[in-house]
Protein backbone atom coordinates (compact mmCIF):
# COMPACT_ATOMS: atom_id res chain seq x y z
CA UNK A 1 0.00 0.00 0.00
CA UNK A 2 1.45 3.34 -0.99
CA UNK A 3 1.81 5.83 1.85
CA UNK A 4 1.92 9.59 2.09
CA UNK A 5 3.72 11.06 5.09
CA UNK A 6 1.08 13.74 5.39
CA UNK A 7 -2.07 12.01 4.29
CA UNK A 8 -1.63 8.29 5.09
CA UNK A 9 -2.65 5.52 2.66
CA UNK A 10 -2.98 6.57 -0.97
CA UNK A 11 -5.84 5.32 -3.14
CA UNK A 12 -4.71 3.32 -6.16
CA UNK A 13 -7.36 3.96 -8.81
CA UNK A 14 -5.58 1.84 -11.44
CA UNK A 15 -6.55 -1.51 -9.89
CA UNK A 16 -10.11 -2.52 -9.00
CA UNK A 17 -10.93 -3.11 -5.35
CA UNK A 18 -13.69 -5.42 -4.17
CA UNK A 19 -15.06 -2.90 -1.65
CA UNK A 20 -15.50 -0.30 -4.39
CA UNK A 21 -16.98 -2.81 -6.86
CA UNK A 22 -19.50 -3.84 -4.20
CA UNK A 23 -20.21 -0.17 -3.59
CA UNK A 24 -21.00 0.32 -7.28
CA UNK A 25 -23.17 -2.82 -7.40
CA UNK A 26 -25.11 -1.52 -4.39
CA UNK A 27 -25.68 1.88 -6.03
CA UNK A 28 -22.96 3.82 -4.19
CA UNK A 29 -20.71 6.57 -5.50
CA UNK A 30 -17.37 5.69 -3.86
CA UNK A 31 -15.79 3.95 -6.83
CA UNK A 32 -13.56 4.63 -9.83
CA UNK A 33 -13.74 3.92 -13.55
CA UNK A 34 -11.67 0.74 -13.15
CA UNK A 35 -14.08 -0.53 -10.48
CA UNK A 36 -17.12 0.21 -12.64
CA UNK A 37 -15.52 -1.37 -15.71
CA UNK A 38 -14.58 -4.51 -13.81
CA UNK A 39 -17.95 -4.69 -12.10
CA UNK A 40 -19.75 -4.27 -15.42
CA UNK A 41 -17.65 -6.99 -17.07
CA UNK A 42 -18.49 -9.32 -14.20
CA UNK A 43 -22.18 -8.49 -14.58
CA UNK A 44 -21.95 -9.47 -18.25
CA UNK A 45 -21.02 -12.95 -17.02
CA UNK A 46 -23.49 -13.01 -14.09
CA UNK A 47 -26.28 -10.42 -14.53
CA UNK A 48 -27.60 -10.98 -10.99
CA UNK A 49 -24.35 -10.02 -9.22
CA UNK A 50 -25.78 -6.80 -7.72
CA UNK A 51 -28.61 -8.83 -6.19
CA UNK A 52 -26.06 -11.32 -4.88
CA UNK A 53 -24.14 -8.48 -3.25
CA UNK A 54 -27.34 -7.37 -1.52
CA UNK A 55 -27.94 -10.90 -0.26
CA UNK A 56 -24.49 -10.86 1.33
CA UNK A 57 -25.55 -7.73 3.22
CA UNK A 58 -28.80 -9.39 4.26
CA UNK A 59 -26.79 -12.33 5.62
CA UNK A 60 -24.79 -9.91 7.77
CA UNK A 61 -28.03 -8.65 9.28
CA UNK A 62 -29.39 -12.17 9.89
CA UNK A 63 -26.19 -13.48 11.43
CA UNK A 64 -25.79 -10.41 13.65
CA UNK A 65 -29.33 -10.83 14.95
CA UNK A 66 -28.78 -14.54 15.58
CA UNK A 67 -25.45 -14.11 17.36
CA UNK A 68 -26.70 -11.28 19.57
CA UNK A 69 -30.20 -12.50 20.35
CA UNK A 70 -29.67 -16.26 20.46
CA UNK A 71 -25.95 -16.81 21.14
CA UNK A 72 -25.45 -13.89 23.54
CA UNK A 73 -22.51 -12.41 21.60
CA UNK A 74 -21.65 -8.82 22.50
CA UNK A 75 -18.35 -8.42 20.58
CA UNK A 76 -17.62 -8.54 16.84
CA UNK A 77 -14.43 -8.41 14.79
CA UNK A 78 -15.45 -7.71 11.19
CA UNK A 79 -12.55 -8.12 8.74
CA UNK A 80 -13.10 -6.92 5.18
CA UNK A 81 -15.77 -4.45 6.17
CA UNK A 82 -16.23 -2.64 2.88
CA UNK A 83 -17.63 0.84 2.33
CA UNK A 84 -20.33 1.58 4.94
CA UNK A 85 -23.87 0.58 3.87
CA UNK A 86 -26.63 1.18 6.38
CA UNK A 87 -27.59 -0.56 8.45
CA UNK A 88 -24.03 -1.51 9.34
CA UNK A 89 -23.28 -4.50 11.53
CA UNK A 90 -22.95 -2.46 14.72
CA UNK A 91 -26.30 -0.75 14.08
CA UNK A 92 -28.06 -4.11 13.78
CA UNK A 93 -26.27 -5.61 16.79
CA UNK A 94 -26.66 -2.54 19.03
CA UNK A 95 -30.32 -2.32 18.08
CA UNK A 96 -30.73 -5.56 20.02
CA UNK A 97 -28.02 -5.11 22.65
CA UNK A 98 -26.81 -1.49 22.96
CA UNK A 99 -23.67 -2.54 24.84
CA UNK A 100 -22.32 -4.49 21.84
CA UNK A 101 -18.79 -3.61 20.70
CA UNK A 102 -17.58 -3.88 17.11
CA UNK A 103 -14.13 -3.55 15.54
CA UNK A 104 -14.11 -3.09 11.77
CA UNK A 105 -11.05 -3.85 9.61
CA UNK A 106 -10.40 -3.05 5.95
CA UNK A 107 -7.46 -2.12 3.72
CA UNK A 108 -9.08 0.28 1.26
CA UNK A 109 -8.26 3.96 1.91
CA UNK A 110 -11.78 4.87 0.79
CA UNK A 111 -13.20 2.73 3.58
CA UNK A 112 -10.79 4.53 5.92
CA UNK A 113 -12.18 7.84 4.67
CA UNK A 114 -15.66 6.69 5.69
CA UNK A 115 -14.57 5.19 9.00
CA UNK A 116 -16.34 7.93 10.96
CA UNK A 117 -19.67 6.49 9.80
CA UNK A 118 -18.60 3.11 11.17
CA UNK A 119 -17.77 4.58 14.55
CA UNK A 120 -21.07 6.31 15.37
CA UNK A 121 -21.96 3.90 18.14
CA UNK A 122 -24.73 3.61 20.66
CA UNK A 123 -23.35 5.32 23.78
CA UNK A 124 -23.70 2.07 25.74
CA UNK A 125 -21.44 0.22 23.31
CA UNK A 126 -18.56 1.06 21.05
CA UNK A 127 -17.42 0.66 17.45
CA UNK A 128 -14.06 1.47 15.95
CA UNK A 129 -12.00 0.94 12.78
CA UNK A 130 -8.56 -0.49 12.02
CA UNK A 131 -6.90 0.13 8.66
CA UNK A 132 -5.22 -3.22 7.97
CA UNK A 133 -5.17 -6.22 5.66
CA UNK A 134 -6.48 -9.69 6.46
CA UNK A 135 -2.93 -10.90 5.85
CA UNK A 136 -1.74 -8.76 8.79
CA UNK A 137 -3.22 -10.77 11.66
CA UNK A 138 -0.50 -9.71 14.11
CA UNK A 139 -1.09 -6.05 13.30
CA UNK A 140 -4.84 -6.45 13.77
CA UNK A 141 -4.55 -8.30 17.07
CA UNK A 142 -2.01 -5.89 18.56
CA UNK A 143 -3.70 -2.67 17.45
CA UNK A 144 -4.72 -0.53 20.46
CA UNK A 145 -8.12 0.07 18.82
CA UNK A 146 -8.81 -3.66 19.10
CA UNK A 147 -7.36 -4.25 22.54
CA UNK A 148 -9.17 -1.20 23.96
CA UNK A 149 -12.51 -2.14 22.39
CA UNK A 150 -12.72 -5.91 22.68
CA UNK A 151 -12.08 -8.16 25.66
CA UNK A 152 -10.40 -11.21 24.15
CA UNK A 153 -11.08 -13.22 27.29
CA UNK A 154 -14.78 -13.11 26.36
CA UNK A 155 -16.43 -14.59 23.22
CA UNK A 156 -16.03 -12.66 19.98
CA UNK A 157 -17.73 -13.18 16.62
CA UNK A 158 -15.23 -13.04 13.76
CA UNK A 159 -17.07 -12.14 10.54
CA UNK A 160 -15.45 -12.59 7.14
CA UNK A 161 -18.04 -11.58 4.55
CA UNK A 162 -16.98 -12.03 0.90
CA UNK A 163 -13.31 -11.44 1.77
CA UNK A 164 -11.51 -14.81 1.65
CA UNK A 165 -12.10 -14.91 -2.12
CA UNK A 166 -9.41 -12.20 -2.38
CA UNK A 167 -6.69 -14.54 -1.11
CA UNK A 168 -5.35 -17.22 -3.42
CA UNK A 169 -3.89 -20.43 -2.06
CA UNK A 170 -0.38 -18.95 -2.09
CA UNK A 171 -1.62 -16.38 0.44
CA UNK A 172 -2.50 -19.25 2.83
CA UNK A 173 -6.03 -18.06 3.63
CA UNK A 174 -6.58 -20.84 6.18
CA UNK A 175 -3.41 -19.88 8.03
CA UNK A 176 -4.31 -16.20 7.94
CA UNK A 177 -7.71 -16.65 9.54
CA UNK A 178 -6.49 -19.38 11.89
CA UNK A 179 -4.21 -16.80 13.52
CA UNK A 180 -7.29 -14.70 14.28
CA UNK A 181 -9.39 -17.71 15.32
CA UNK A 182 -6.69 -18.96 17.70
CA UNK A 183 -6.66 -15.59 19.48
CA UNK A 184 -10.35 -15.91 20.38
CA UNK A 185 -11.65 -17.77 23.46
CA UNK A 186 -14.02 -20.72 23.71
CA UNK A 187 -17.58 -19.71 22.86
CA UNK A 188 -16.48 -17.41 20.02
CA UNK A 189 -18.03 -17.66 16.56
CA UNK A 190 -16.82 -17.53 12.97
CA UNK A 191 -19.15 -16.38 10.16
CA UNK A 192 -18.10 -16.62 6.50
CA UNK A 193 -19.62 -16.02 3.09
CA UNK A 194 -17.66 -17.11 0.03
CA UNK A 195 -18.39 -17.23 -3.71
CA UNK A 196 -18.48 -20.63 -5.38
CA UNK A 197 -18.31 -22.09 -8.85
CA UNK A 198 -20.44 -25.06 -7.77
CA UNK A 199 -23.75 -23.75 -9.13
CA UNK A 200 -22.63 -22.34 -12.51
CA UNK A 201 -18.97 -23.03 -13.33
CA UNK A 202 -19.06 -21.37 -16.75
CA UNK A 203 -20.59 -18.06 -15.61
CA UNK A 204 -18.43 -17.86 -12.50
CA UNK A 205 -15.34 -18.66 -14.57
CA UNK A 206 -16.16 -15.77 -16.91
CA UNK A 207 -16.67 -13.39 -13.96
CA UNK A 208 -13.34 -14.47 -12.45
CA UNK A 209 -11.63 -13.90 -15.81
CA UNK A 210 -13.09 -10.38 -15.96
CA UNK A 211 -11.74 -9.61 -12.49
CA UNK A 212 -8.32 -11.18 -12.86
CA UNK A 213 -7.92 -9.61 -16.30
CA UNK A 214 -8.00 -6.24 -14.56
CA UNK A 215 -5.42 -7.22 -11.96
CA UNK A 216 -7.77 -8.33 -9.16
CA UNK A 217 -7.48 -11.61 -7.28
CA UNK A 218 -10.77 -13.52 -7.13
CA UNK A 219 -10.88 -17.18 -6.09
CA UNK A 220 -14.21 -19.03 -5.91
CA UNK A 221 -14.14 -22.19 -3.79
CA UNK A 222 -16.10 -25.43 -3.59
CA UNK A 223 -18.32 -26.51 -0.71
CA UNK A 224 -15.55 -28.73 0.69
CA UNK A 225 -13.00 -25.92 0.44
CA UNK A 226 -15.26 -23.49 2.29
CA UNK A 227 -15.94 -26.07 4.99
CA UNK A 228 -12.21 -26.37 5.62
CA UNK A 229 -12.12 -22.81 6.97
CA UNK A 230 -14.23 -23.99 9.92
CA UNK A 231 -12.16 -27.05 10.85
CA UNK A 232 -11.96 -27.62 14.60
CA UNK A 233 -14.99 -25.45 15.32
CA UNK A 234 -18.58 -26.67 15.60
CA UNK A 235 -20.77 -25.68 12.65
CA UNK A 236 -24.20 -24.57 13.77
CA UNK A 237 -27.33 -25.49 11.83
CA UNK A 238 -27.80 -25.52 8.89
CA UNK A 239 -24.02 -25.88 8.27
CA UNK A 240 -22.32 -24.54 5.14
CA UNK A 241 -25.17 -23.84 2.72
CA UNK A 242 -26.03 -21.38 -0.06
CA UNK A 243 -26.25 -17.94 1.53
CA UNK A 244 -29.97 -17.69 0.75
CA UNK A 245 -30.51 -20.91 2.67
CA UNK A 246 -28.81 -19.82 5.90
CA UNK A 247 -31.71 -19.26 8.31
CA UNK A 248 -33.85 -17.32 5.82
CA UNK A 249 -36.58 -15.07 7.13
CA UNK A 250 -38.94 -16.27 4.37
CA UNK A 251 -39.02 -19.54 2.40
CA UNK A 252 -36.57 -19.52 -0.52
CA UNK A 253 -37.53 -21.20 -3.79
CA UNK A 254 -33.98 -21.67 -5.12
CA UNK A 255 -31.13 -21.09 -2.61
CA UNK A 256 -28.54 -21.78 -5.32
CA UNK A 257 -29.64 -18.65 -7.21
CA UNK A 258 -26.95 -16.76 -5.27
CA UNK A 259 -23.50 -18.20 -5.94
CA UNK A 260 -22.19 -17.87 -2.40
CA UNK A 261 -21.87 -20.26 0.51
CA UNK A 262 -22.42 -19.15 4.09
CA UNK A 263 -21.64 -20.81 7.38
CA UNK A 264 -21.30 -20.08 11.09
CA UNK A 265 -19.35 -22.12 13.63
CA UNK A 266 -18.69 -21.98 17.37
CA UNK A 267 -15.32 -22.49 19.03
CA UNK A 268 -15.54 -25.41 21.49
Amino acid sequence: MAQSAQHGPVVDDSIPHSARIYDWWLGGKDNFAVDRATGAAMIEAIPTLPAMAKENRHFVHRVARHLVAEAGIRQFLDVGTGIPTRPNLHEVAQGLAPETRVVYVDNDPIVLAHARALMISNPAGRSTYIHADLRQSEKILSDPALTETLDLSQPVALTLIAILMLLDDADDPIGRIRALMDALPSGSYLAITHPTQDFDPVAVGAAVAAATGNGMTLVPRTHAEVERFFEGWELIEPGVVPVLGWRPEQPVADPSAVYYYAGVARKP
